[in-house]
């Protein structure tokens, strides 16, 4: 019995050692029901944190502690809530949190300024925080498959955002404030409640190439008499090199196929 307890002694000392001269701890599908707590006595040392696939319930406060992290992928587990000192951890620019339970995001997620990349798909949010406008830095945002009714109008200030994905929600309409999201290139709303669409869109972001509203009660019409639209089309024929066919992109649902545009 001894030689086995000094065997797992190494072991775990060894995987310690390795986390901490790498900066990558790695525990994918490990049947984790609770956080690592020899984690956060790494502190400094991790740079990328993954726990996707376990069954994790709740992040501890003290994650705080792991100030240099720059990747956070706790994708998969049963996660209800994020810790208020979430905002502490200023060096993030990942953070995946798909398939958890989270119901709702803390105020401070505006504080990691240096934020490029924010996934949340698949879980219960009904709303964001205001304080998402602060992320200038933001790059990706995916929210889908959430229960999303609006989108704050604070997320027109995330001015470095170059593609936005909100499938699969509840949303009825987009705040103008989308219309200051001139480096935005794609916007997925497939799966929504979406009558019409901000009217300068098309117009003022003009990094736009592709939008995605099928199964929305969206017309081809009302896309087309939008200013800006043929500029639109250009962009989008030059990225797909294809021509709109009209017939697959129109169903008895209204836009369907194309403005995938």
């Amino acid at each position: 019995m001894g030689c086995i307890s000094s065997k797992n002694s190494d072991s775990k000392a060894s995987r310690i050692s390795r986390w901490r001269s790498t900066g990558i701890v790695a525990l994918r599908d490990s049947k984790l029901k609770t956080f690592p707590d020899e984690i956060l006595d790494l502190d400094r040392s991790v740079r990328t944190l993954d726990l996707t696939h376990n069954r994790i319930v709740d992040i501890p406060v003290d994650i705080s502690k792991l100030i240099n992290m720059q990747r956070l992928v706790v994708a998969d587990n049963l996660i209800e809530r994020l810790p208020i000192n979430l905002g502490k951890l200023q060096s993030l620019k990942v953070m995946n949190l798909d398939g958890n339970r989270i119901t709702s995001l803390p105020d401070e997620l505006g504080q990691l300024v240096r934020l490029e990349r924010l996934s949340i798909s698949g879980n219960l949010l009904t709303s964001l925080p205001e304080t998402i406008g602060s992320l200038r830095n933001l790059l990706i945002l995916n929210l889908s498959n959430n229960k999303l009714k609006f989108l704050p109008e604070s997320v027109g200030s995330c001015f470095s955002l170059e593609e936005l994905q909100a499938n699969d929600n509840d949303i009825e309409d987009l705040p103008p404030s989308v219309c200051n999201l001139i480096h935005l290139k794609s916007l997925c709303l497939d799966n929504n409640h979406v009558k019409q669409i901000p009217l300068n869109l098309l117009k003022e972001c003009k990094a736009l190439q592709s939008i995605a509203l099928h199964g929305n009660p969206i017309s081809m019409d009302q896309f087309q008499q939008m200013e800006g639209f043929q500029e639109f089309e250009a962009r989008r024929r030059k990225k797909f090199d294809k021509q709109i066919d009209s017939n697959v992109m129109i169903s008895s649902k209204g836009l369907d196929e194309g403005v995938d545009l």
